[in-house]
């Protein structure tokens, strides 16, 4: 009987987990962006933990989908790329939504990529989403809905 109740008490906590790990980075808000027209669908990560984990441990990102920092205040802004594998790009934007600075970045690097300048925003997209958007430093991006 101890041996019955034990067994299912282990497979409630296994199906739990598995149901949380399943879902892990799919809970954030997601807006769509325009890039130059394209739709850009990304999740925002606000909080520090949000900003922390990123996209990492992703084995794959759609190629219209991303992530977007949203900081409280205007500063250098520093990314790496521990823990994830996916090549992307990363766009910096000023508060008004102003792209300061675009690069690109490789998986697993530990070499960070900083603004030039103060930033509130950063996207990360698939490597050259950017590039085929035609996005250049110094256009802006609408982020009215995010503040």
């Amino acid at each position: 009987m101890k041996m019955r109740l034990a067994a299912g008490y282990w497979f409630i906590a296994v199906s739990l987990w598995s149901a949380a790990w399943a879902s892990r980075g799919q809970d954030n808000e997601k807006i769509t962006l325009s890039i130059n027209g394209r739709p850009l669908t990304v999740e925002i990560a606000r909080t520090p933990s949000e900003r922390r984990k990123g996209l990492m441990k992703r084995k794959s990102l759609d190629w219209n989908a991303g992530m977007l920092f949203v900081f409280r205040d205007d500063e250098i802004r520093s990314f790496w790329m521990k823990d994830t594998e996916l090549y992307l790009s990363i766009a910096f934007l000023d508060k008004n939504g102003k792209v300061t600075d675009i690069f690109d970045m490789k998986p697993f690097s530990l070499i960070p990529v900083r603004s030039s300048k103060p930033c509130r925003y950063a996207i990360e997209a698939n490597l050259n989403f950017f590039k085929e958007a035609g996005l250049s430093v110094g256009d802006r991006i609408n982020l009215d809905m995010v503040k």
